[in-house]
């Protein structure tokens, strides 16, 4: 018999032939194969929920909270009436959620389908197992020069029948019970855009951006008091004192912030802690490809990294982020991909991870500070943990997270499901002056 000689050379030919054919086997989907080798208990792939047998990671590591918040419809003299464009969720707490929408609109229960030949042969409305009403179309204001109340950017003010200006500014309990109604300010807000309270600040000042007004307002915590405004309300412009519908806003350690300026202009601003200007930077750009560092199409979102100081901003309508230091170098680029992808808006958490919301895929992105891309999740929908125009996020001291929603309306709040991969989970904010 043939001796067979096992030299040095021959033993690593050898391993790497064996080591390549088992990772072809495990490519393949031979995961039995894959188990033997590693050891590696079956089920522990790239999942949600490792080991789980069946189902699908629908809605990521979470489970729905389908009952939060209680509908709007549930509240005495409001039985005709359901949530309008949810444009911003904050969590000041587990049981101090706020939920900024643009008004209501009525509670119409979804019709029954039928054929619609005045406008073409096979058309019918509502199609099956999709949205029937985008509530962004619905609520108003609808132009940005017309009546407050011009839904439909037509000169006509259907109050009262096509939505109410109610319930603008809302504050939920972990139950979903409505337990403050900032309907004091309703007369204020034209197109509220945005909330937050500052995680450096111990009073918890409760800021609103409004971007048809122009103008970010503050307030104190328990919304009595007004007690700054930035910008001329009403007026547009692009100085010190003005905005042209600004957007988003973010925090550094020291106090100071950032306002995304914004849908029209194509800057973002820094202001000190007490609300003096400081500085700005950005150009008008050229949509949908631009690609030089500074320049801007609809600033649409921005976030901070309070470890390096770092300022990521969302340039929407060239499908990217943009890095810069505090005072408006520029650093890093990366894009979010071609459409499309739609990424409203995102936030850093703080475990040092950018989790942004995409309205053109419907998905929830995750990425490191370097643009990395490591997860996504999220189903379109217009059923319980379905999403459709995600437009804020937030997480509060449980982990519980929670969406605005401009076309479905309203907000969500998920809960992280038991044995859920932390990798998976949209990490918590930064809190810093307050718990």
């Amino acid at each position: 018999m043939k001796k067979i000689r096992f030299d040095g050379a021959y033993l690593g030919a050898a391993f790497i032939f064996i080591g390549v054919g088992l990772q072809a086997c495990n490519q393949g989907g031979n995961e039995t194969v894959s188990n033997v080798v590693t050891g590696t208990p079956p089920g522990s792939g790239f999942v949600a929920i490792p080991g789980q047998k069946g189902g699908q990671d629908i809605f990521g590591a979470y489970e729905i909270d389908a009952d939060w918040p209680r509908d709007l419809s549930t509240i005495p003299g409001h039985e005709d009436w359901t949530f309008g464009a949810g444009q911003s969720v904050f969590a000041e707490s587990p049981d101090r959620v706020f939920v900024l929408q643009r008004g209501e609109l009525p509670n119409i229960a979804r019709p029954e389908g039928r054929m619609l030949p005045e406008f073409g042969p096979s058309i019918s409305f509502p199609i099956g197992r999709l949205p029937w009403r985008d509530a962004t179309r619905a609520s108003p204001p609808g132009a940005l020069d017309g009546d407050d109340r011009d839904v439909y950017g037509d000169g006509t003010d259907r109050s009262g029948i096509d939505f109410r200006w109610e319930h603008c500014v809302l504050v939920f309990d972990r139950e979903g019970n409505l337990i403050e109604d900032w309907s004091q300010w309703d007369d204020l807000l034209r197109r509220p855009h945005a909330v937050y309270i500052s995680p450096y600040d111990p009073e918890k000042h409760v800021w609103i951006v409004d971007d048809y007004r122009h103008a970010v307002f503050k307030f104190t915590n328990d919304g009595k008091q007004l007690v700054q405004t930035l910008g001329t309300p009403n007026e547009r412009g692009d100085d010190q004192t003005h905005f042209y519908r600004p957007t988003f806003m973010a925090w550094l350690p020291d106090g100071s912030f950032f306002v995304a300026d914004g849908y029209v202009n194509t800057r973002v601003v820094k202001f000190d802690a007490q609300g003096n200007y400081l500085l700005e930077w950005g150009q008008e750009g050229a949509p949908p490809n631009e690609a030089r560092p500074g320049y801007f199409n609809n600033v649409h979102g921005i976030a901070t990294d309070p470890e390096t100081g770092r300022v990521f901003v969302n340039d929407r309508d060239n499908h990217r982020v943009q890095v810069f230091d505090q005072n408006g170098n520029y650093l890093d680029q990366w894009t979010f991909g071609a459409p499309p992808s739609d990424v409203h808006m995102f936030i850093v958490s703080a475990d040092g991870y950018l989790w942004a919301a995409d309205r053109g895929t419907n998905k929830i992105l995750k990425y490191d500070l370097n643009g990395n891309f490591l997860y996504a999740w999220g189903t379109w929908g217009d059923f319980p943990g379905g999403m459709w125009g995600v437009h804020g996020m937030a997480v509060d001291q449980e982990g519980n997270f929670y969406i605005a929603e401009v076309d479905n309306g309203g907000a969500q709040k998920f809960t992280p499901r038991a044995g859920a991969n932390p990798d998976f989970l949209v990490g918590k904010p930064v809190y810093s002056a307050w718990k």
